[in-house]
């Protein structure tokens, strides 16, 4: 062998060795052969499909109530890829598999971003179960707002039962982890993705990879909810199908994941055609000359009296539920005050939930049916970033003269910095920084009763001699209902055949025992407004039903009968319009409740205020596309938004004469100027009263 042929062959086995122990370095030796990379491959989709699944599970397998239809979930959500050429599956497949790569790049072990991935997908199903039982509603982007200063309250959310759920996740996330540890045993390589003693490159390479998906993800979200956008076009072209007046439907039908990005980036309104300064001019001037019309035979003013709005949460009729039997009235004193002044039944886009739109529908008189179905909570998704945000309680001028009473956490639903906003000085709650003076609770419930919130507002409208506006938002009634009551003697059972579960009837006896304590409270309240010599009038109202009735829910054509709660508008003797029926107040919503509050006391109008009243003598309600019967009657198209006409009968936009669809299309233009548009009115005398 020459010198040279020598040298070469030394050269080529120092380097072997180093190269050697290089690899020896950066992976240590195993007792077991590295996993081929084509495995790795395999572990990966079948974990990403795993995770998928989990999520699908958690919105599919609650049994609250029926969907709209019957949305292809379980197996047949991947086997539409198929019979239908739908590959939505495939699309949530995608989205998640962009996190996992993510997750793969950050921790650069391929067995640790397995079991993370894992249990994000497990634990976001436990959560999704769990609010489409209370609430039947899927996770919402808003619902990021309850993180932090409100993710030890969302434990008082968890329903009944609730721990059989809990059980079933952990069995299954423990399950997969002693799979994935097994495997990770036998694994030469540990898991281990990128190798290499370059550290420059290592960090480059995994920033890179890291970033890339990251990004796909993010444009993805920014852009799906935008017509004609690339993300819009792919997410349509896999079989993706906006359902978003109802999310439990969207996520079941299109994928938890896909539903979810839909509203990260939520679109407020459709730009009205018609939409300029010219028109809204002619839009303030049409309302302006109805409000005129309407004030010529109107004796009062509406900031002359101190106005109290009381949300009651989760207030409702239980004998008006389809298929129950209660032993006793649970509201014979509010029956009583509803059939001696304006009163009726309210439409509410809620169910078990929703509390905040209601409020702000009432607050604000614009209705949620008038926005894009991508935005779902105002309060935290408009409300922060308004320019402008009219609110009814402004007409009593200084913030000094609204006053708000909570008795919770200021910061749910973003409600602090949203009643600022609003112009109310001071927003009563237990945290503060305006801390409710009444806080007692009612045996084992973890609620303020609403006595001590009539209490603490009975101080603010006694306070001084100016009218005032008072907001009041009840919490007594809240989820969940386990037997909090002492010497409960309400029962309820079943007319359908078929028992109620142990659950649901302990549930709704705790709730009738509640409502009934709301019932005598309300009274009192009542009682002493009337004997003050400042006139008063009261706009009192249910927000949604309490999310427990299963059984009523099984079947849809009791829908419209779960989204119907009570109200009613009420005067002191000191007003001078006590026992006033108003008319058309048989059906309502609360977007309309100022304008019936000014009819109840005889009170001029503002031109915003004229067009409500014109508004609501052609439709009295109007919600979002959520009652699941009325999207079944083959006259209403699917995903139109719920009119009720004056007799409580749905509408269809078909059956509109030529002046309602004139107020509509107004109402749109009025909506859209004051949440998207460029606020024409905010400079006009539109929200004046005269």
């Amino acid at each position: 062998m020459s010198e040279n042929t020598s040298n070469t062959t030394s050269k080529f086995r120092w380097r072997l060795w180093e190269n050697r122990a290089e690899a020896d370095e950066v992976t240590p030796k195993h007792p077991h052969k590295p996993f081929p990379g084509w495995l790795y491959g395999v572990l990966f989709l079948v974990f990403d499909i795993i995770a998928v699944a989990a999520l699908e599970v958690g919105v599919s397998s609650s049994s609250t109530r029926v969907q709209l239809s019957s949305p292809t979930v379980g197996f047949g959500f991947v086997s539409k890829m198929w019979t239908d050429g739908n590959f939505v599956f495939l699309l949530n497949v995608i989205l998640v598999g962009l996190l996992y790569l993510a997750l793969l790049m950050l921790f650069n072990r391929f067995w640790t971003a397995s079991i993370v991935i894992l249990a994000a997908g497990i634990f976001v199903a436990a959560i999704e179960h769990f609010k489409v039982e209370i609430r039947y509603e899927a996770i919402l982007p808003a619902d990021l707002g309850f993180l932090g200063t409100n993710t030890g309250n969302m434990l008082t959310f968890i329903p009944a039962g609730a721990h059989v759920t809990i059980l079933v996740a952990l069995g299954a996330f423990i399950a997969l982890v002693a799979l994935i540890l097994v495997l990770r045993h036998f694994d030469g390589r540990q898991g281990r993705m990128i190798r290499t003693r370059n550290m420059g490159l290592n960090f480059a390479s995994r920033l890179i990879l890291l970033l890339l998906p990251l990004l796909a993800f993010s444009l993805y979200c920014m852009q799906v909810s935008t017509t004609d956008s690339w993300a819009n076009k792919l997410s349509l072209g896999m079989g993706d199908k906006p359902s978003m007046w109802d999310s439990v439907y969207d996520a079941q039908r299109n994928g938890p994941l896909v539903a979810f990005t839909r509203q990260v980036n939520p679109k407020i309104m459709d730009k009205p055609d018609d939409y300029s300064e010219q028109t809204m001019k002619e839009v303030a001037a049409r309302y302006e000359q109805e409000a005129k019309q309407i004030n010529a035979s109107r004796a009062n003013n509406l900031n002359d009296s101190t106005v109290v709005y009381v949300l009651s949460e989760s207030f409702s009729d239980p004998s008006r539920v389809p298929g129950l039997k209660v032993n006793k009235d649970s509201m014979p004193n509010i029956r009583k005050i509803k059939e001696n002044t304006t009163s009726g039944l309210m439409l509410s886009s809620g169910y078990g939930g929703g509390t905040a739109n209601l409020e702000y529908m009432g607050l604000t008189g614009l209705s949620m049916a008038n926005f894009d179905s991508s935005l779902t909570s105002p309060y935290q998704q408009l409300v922060p970033g308004a320019h402008w945000a009219p609110t009814i309680n402004q007409m009593w001028g200084a913030p000094a003269n609204s006053l708000g009473y909570h008795p919770y956490e200021s910061s749910m639903y973003s409600r602090a910095t949203n009643y600022k906003k609003f112009g109310f000085s001071h927003f009563y709650t237990l945290t503060g920084p305006d801390v409710i003076k009444y806080q007692d609770k009612i045996d084992d419930s973890p609620y303020v009763s609403d006595k001590s919130s009539y209490d603490s507002a009975l101080e603010g409208i006694k306070d001084g001699t100016a009218n005032k506006f008072i907001q009041i938002i009840t919490m007594q009634n809240h989820m969940p209902y386990h037997e909090w009551y002492k010497d409960n003697d309400f029962t309820v059972e079943s007319t359908t055949g078929t028992p109620l579960e142990k659950d649901e009837q302990e549930s709704i006896e705790t709730y009738q025992k509640g409502a009934s304590i709301t019932d005598q409270a309300t009274k009192e309240f009542l009682d002493e407004l009337d004997k003050l010599d400042k006139p008063v009038t009261v706009v009192f109202y249910g927000d949604h039903l309490p999310g427990i009735y299963s059984s009523a829910g099984q079947d849809d054509g009791n829908s419209l009968a779960l989204h119907l709660t009570d109200y009613f508008i009420w005067s002191n003797k000191a007003s001078g319009t006590q026992g006033v029926k108003a008319d058309d107040a048989a059906y309502s919503s609360p977007n309309f409740f100022v304008a019936q509050a000014a009819e109840h006391m005889d009170a001029k109008v503002s031109p915003y205020l004229a067009f409500l009243t014109e508004m609501h003598a052609k439709i009295a309600a109007m919600e979002p596309p959520v009652v699941n019967q009325i999207q079944g009657w083959e006259r209403i198209p699917e995903g139109q938004s719920i009119y009720l006409d004056q007799d409580g009968e749905p509408m269809s936009t078909e059956d509109f004469d030529e002046e309602t669809e004139q107020l509509l299309a107004d109402y749109k233009l009025i909506q859209y100027d004051i949440t998207a548009g460029k606020n024409y009115l905010k400079n006009t005398n539109f929200m004046t009263l005269p």
